[in-house]
């Protein structure tokens, strides 16, 4: 009986951890916030100004909601491109693991 409730109660505990534990997408997130310092972006933008590309806030304002968008950002980030922001390009960065843009791009769309 002792064995059975001791169980019990180190189910429930487990079960109730899980519940409080992060997402994975806020660890991306986090994660993609570390990358991101470490990087360079900072060179070119920055949480809450313009820099030489727009602000991170800017990004996740015109992408919320959008259906595709982390998929497109990724893509932009890796590839490069111009003409979304202005005439100023985005370099390519495909030095960059696609995991690793993925959780920048994770980051940069939790901002609120």
């Amino acid at each position: 009986m002792k064995h059975a409730l001791f169980s019990l109660a180190l189910a429930l505990a487990a079960t109730l951890a899980a519940g409080f534990a992060p997402s994975a997408l806020a660890q991306d997130a986090g994660k993609g916030k570390e990358l991101m310092s470490k990087s360079g972006c900072l060179g070119c933008h920055a949480n809450d100004k313009k820099v030489v590309g727009p602000s991170y806030l800017e990004v996740a304002s015109k992408f919320r909601g959008v259906k595709g968008a982390e998929d497109r950002i990724v893509s932009h980030i890796i590839n490069g491109g111009a003409g979304v922001w202005g005439q100023i390009p985005m370099p390519p960065h495909k030095h960059l693991a696609e995991a690793d843009v993925r959780a920048m791009v994770r980051y940069i769309l939790s901002l609120k």
